[in-house]
């Protein structure tokens, strides 16, 4: 019983993030029915507890397909996801199979966490606590992106990325801010996250 009372908190804890990071939505039961990026974080749950196992990869496979028709979300049951993940409007989000996504972390519709490298080692990126990534973004390789990053829309980040920078520009250019951000899910503080 205890199992089922943990998922359940996880189940609230989704909720309660998405309902703080965007303001359109109304009440929890219009996320849980209507966010096909809360949809996306929980299906994958499942799946990263199937391949976990051996014997159950195939299964957790055709699961992240299944996923990946329902919510247009693809990410790999080998990712590895940290608590309170929320990905606004979803649609075309990828993540890699060797991805490590930490807390707190806000994607936008877009965005790719991929590799570039067809070897059987550590591909994708390591995502820290806190980061926010824009729309269309593409984060590639085995690279780090440091805990309150923010990487803008439309950024190709190929190179690791300090805590707390920000990152715009194709190839991505890192800047560090003036002065710490007084509201950590004020990802409009510096327009050039947008642009």
């Amino acid at each position: 019983m205890k199992g089922l009372a943990g998922v359940w908190d996880r189940f609230v804890e989704d909720l309660d993030a998405a309902g703080r990071r965007d303001p359109a939505a109304r009440s929890k039961v219009e996320l849980a029915l209507a966010y096909p990026g809360l949809h996306a974080v929980w299906i994958h749950r499942l799946a990263h507890r199937m391949w976990r196992t051996p014997g159950l990869r195939l299964a957790a496979r055709l699961l992240s397909q299944l996923n990946r028709s329902l919510t247009g979300v693809e990410i790999h049951p080998g990712a590895t996801i940290g608590r309170r993940l929320f990905i606004d409007h979803a649609m075309g989000v990828v993540i890699g199979e060797t991805a490590e996504i930490g807390d707190d972390v806000m994607l936008y519709h877009g965005v790719t966490l991929g590799g570039r490298s067809l070897g059987r080692t550590k591909r994708h990126p390591t995502i820290g606590d806190g980061v926010m990534i824009g729309a269309g973004a593409r984060v590639l390789g085995p690279i780090t992106v440091g805990a309150g990053a923010q990487i803008g829309a439309n950024s190709v980040v190929v190179k690791d990325v300090p805590t707390g920078a920000v990152v715009v520009g194709v190839p991505g250019v890192v800047r560090l801010p003036a002065g710490p951000a007084s509201d950590p899910y004020d990802v409009w503080a510096d327009p050039a996250i947008y642009i």
